[in-house]
């Protein structure tokens, strides 16, 4: 079986790539996804807000005391002490190359356009393969309107394509007005892949304690029937490349999304529950599958139930919506 495909330009020697999480925090795990089998490793999101505190800490210590004599010099500490989450993470870019094969894509969660493009530009300069730009913001304002919140997005996207030479996936949230709109703006602002979807994890409030606290909930195979859904429409119209991501726990959930028309399927719940040689287990399924149903390939495979190559393409809008109701009430 041909597993190859290529996602962003790369050519990856399988569609299943391990997605950003904490696992990918070690170039051992890193190397341990690659020997499972992954086609490449996105690293864990570097976030703008823990650069911001950073570098106010680093204020912080290197301005102290410089009322003081001069000989308080001595006392600043020296650069070594303070190696931030972001040269941890260059690091990590560096190390990752020398010791795998496969590419490795960064990926960066932040909130404002100059940011966005000064760390875009260090993680190429690290030796990134590619560049994941996570989208994940929770508009309050009442006075902005989704018009607006949108325009910025698509302004972010264009000055860091407009930046770097590597190759950008951007990840999206499925709540725009009309997703399929701004996919095609992202393209158009240089996005050469869509990432499909963002999950955003929602608080919880602690009964004990009577305070706000995080809720993560690891995703299941369900979880696969939104990037399904939206790969599937927009195979063929939009010019880019498909990551799939959420959902992804066994081969046939990888199937699924290939023959939607993705390029890639993503997984990391899987890994985080089953460990990283889940990913050898999720390759054999995929592997049985191709052979009983006689797929030669992944390139063969994909996007044969997209809606532009499924029988009923209403099958993906409204007419499945009411199918499913009528379906749900004979059973009943």
């Amino acid at each position: 079986m041909n597993l190859t495909t290529n996602y962003l330009g790369l050519q990856l020697r399988s569609p299943l790539v391990a997605s950003a999480s904490p696992l990918s925090d070690r170039v051992e795990n890193i190397k341990r996804m690659e020997d499972a089998g992954a086609g490449a490793v996105v690293l864990y999101s570097l976030f703008e807000e823990q650069l911001r505190l950073e570098r106010r800490a680093m204020d912080h210590y290197l301005t102290q005391g410089t009322e003081s004599y001069a000989e308080a010099l001595t006392y600043f500490p020296e650069p070594t002490e303070y190696r931030t989450d972001a040269q941890g993470y260059l690091e990590l870019i560096r190390k990752a190359k020398e010791a795998v094969e496969i590419p490795i894509i960064g990926s960066l969660n932040g909130t404002t356009p100059g940011n966005w493009v000064k760390y875009a530009r260090k993680i190429e300069d690290a030796g990134a393969d590619a560049l994941e730009l996570n989208l994940y913001t929770i508009p309050t304002d009442q006075n902005v309107s989704g018009a607006v919140v949108e325009q910025t997005d698509i302004d972010v996207v264009a000055a860091v394509t407009s930046s770097v030479t590597i190759p950008v996936a951007v990840k999206l949230s499925p709540y725009f007005s009309n997703m399929a709109n701004m996919a095609k703006r992202f393209t158009q602002a240089g996005a050469q892949g869509l990432v499909l979807f963002n999950r955003f994890y929602q608080p919880d409030f602690d009964l004990e304690t009577l305070e706000v606290t995080p809720n993560v909930l690891l995703s299941n195979s369900q979880a696969l029937r939104l990037p399904l859904r939206w790969i599937a429409i927009l195979y063929g119209r939009i010019q880019a490349d498909f990551a799939a991501t959420g959902g992804v726990h066994s081969g046939e959930d990888a199937v699924k999304l290939l023959l939607a028309g993705a390029n890639v399927t993503m997984t990391a719940s899987a890994l985080l529950k089953n460990g990283i040689e889940h990913l050898a287990v999720i390759e054999s399924e995929l592997r049985d599958w191709m052979e009983q149903n006689e797929y030669e390939s992944v390139s063969q495979m994909r996007g044969a139930l997209s809606q532009i190559n499924c029988e009923d393409p209403t099958a993906f809008e409204r007419a499945q919506y009411m199918k499913a109701l009528t379906y749900y009430k004979v059973v009943l």
